[in-house]
């Protein structure tokens, strides 16, 4: 694959995932193309090398390669990234009235960088539940699309002291507004469940004559990923922490050959600490890596011998903000993957795990930077050392250089896109 056709398959594949709902249901439609067939947990496996299979549990999804080599003796091959993202999630009764005007309550899910969101043509997407007539439960995917909403910003002569943005009151700044009513719909109270029913009848989408029961949805930026700088050298869009390592996952998978055992796991609920059956403090990875090797002695044996990539955006050192990072681990974007380091295991990586990623880049022919937070500065995490407490597999952290982690719209090199799949299609091999 071409690097245009690399670019332009993650620009679509991020414009068609507004949630990890429908991030699933992007891989789940690549999967498929590729040969990959689908399993249920409550069904009995049958697994034969050389075949390719996923599972899905919730909005985490586990995709694998059955090796040819010896589980015991080889390992798996793991990497790891999640599906959700920072936003704003619409809450069970949002409906806020205020003269003619609705708005929607929302809620904090994650970090999100607040100014981000305003002024902003947003949407909403997410899951929807709802019982049919014949009292039997479903789900279905809901994305408006077009543009339904906007939380406006107050104008600077009213916003005093100007630099407030920083002080933003989540519960009553934050509301977007969605409508405009008159005041006779005003006292019939429109509800957002009714709105909500009218949009899915504008799709086709058919309630079977039923009731909408709860919904999971999210707001979104409507506009799309695009290429900026004077040589398109930059990526820029919604969700690229971590639709990136999603995508650079999955592309890699698809060209990992079938002699290791080669598996992606995307995770829902990273961004809210991992503590759900389908994060990666709950045991969905393991539950399916125990199921590939079924013996369990074969299993300690092969996770003895198996290595986990956790593979998450880093911070790429910012122009305008230089004095944020430490001096001599500054990564730069277009100038390949970034191993994440941390003393007290906010990351997995040690010198061992490090070392073995690092001679992965070097027969892929991919540069390969570190970062590590300045020591008078807090440090994230990721899925790395929880994944790694969990199943006692070796692990590193890595990721893509990145401006504006949890921005609504984030920054990445279209280089180290490349960059990226080709180590871990090395790392697979």
């Amino acid at each position: 694959m071409t690097k245009q056709q690399l670019i332009k398959r993650i620009r679509q594949f991020i414009s068609e995932s507004p949630t990890q709902f429908h991030v699933v249901e992007s891989m789940v439609k690549v999967l498929k193309e590729n040969g990959f067939s689908e399993l249920e947990e409550k069904n009995s496996w049958k697994l034969k090398k050389g075949n390719k299979y996923f599972i899905i549990r919730g909005a985490s999804i586990i995709a694998f390669v059955m090796g040819k080599n010896s589980l015991p003796e080889n390992g798996y091959r793991i990497v790891g990234a999640h599906t959700d993202s920072p936003g704003l999630k619409i809450k069970p009764c949002p409906e806020k009235y205020f003269k003619d005007y609705l708005s929607l309550g929302v809620e904090t899910y994650g970090g999100p960088i607040l100014s981000s969101w305003f002024d902003r043509d947003l949407s909403i997407a997410g899951r929807v539940n709802f019982i049919d007539k014949k009292k039997h439960l479903h789900e279905l995917l809901v994305d408006f699309k077009k543009p339904v909403a906007i939380i406006p910003n107050l104008a600077i002569h009213l916003n005093q002291p100007r630099d407030s943005k920083k002080n933003i009151n989540k519960q009553t700044e934050l509301p977007p507004l969605i409508m405009q009513i008159s005041s006779d719909a005003s006292r019939k109270k429109i509800t957002f469940k009714d709105i909500l029913i009218k949009e899915l009848k504008k799709s086709h989408i058919d309630l079977k004559g039923g009731t909408i029961l709860d919904f999971d949805l999210w707001l979104y930026d409507t506009q799309p990923a695009a290429l900026v700088g004077l040589q398109q050298e930059f990526l820029v869009g919604a969700r690229i922490d971590n639709l990136l390592s999603c995508f650079t996952g999955l592309m890699a998978l698809l060209e990992s050959g079938q002699q290791n055992t080669s598996v992606l796991v995307c995770n829902d609920h990273e961004e809210v600490g991992s503590a759900s059956n389908t994060g990666s403090a709950g045991p969905f990875l393991k539950h399916v890596l125990e199921r590939i090797c079924k013996n369990r002695e074969d299993f300690l044996r092969t996770i003895s011998q198996s290595i986990l990539i956790s593979n998450d955006n880093a911070h790429g050192v910012h122009p305008n903000y230089a004095a944020k990072h430490d001096e001599n681990h500054g990564p730069l974007l277009n100038h390949g993957p970034v191993i994440k380091i941390n003393a007290n295991q906010r990351y997995a990586t040690n010198s061992q795990t490090g070392a073995y990623f690092r001679s992965v880049c070097n027969e892929a022919k991919v540069p390969v930077q570190d970062f590590i937070v300045r020591s008078d500065m807090a440090c994230g995490s990721t899925i790395g050392p929880i994944t790694a407490t969990n199943l006692g597999v070796k692990t590193l952290d890595i990721g893509a250089p990145t401006f504006a982690m949890h921005s609504i719209r984030e920054t990445c090199g279209v280089e180290d896109i490349v960059y990226l799949t080709k180590a871990l299609k090395q790392f697979f091999q």
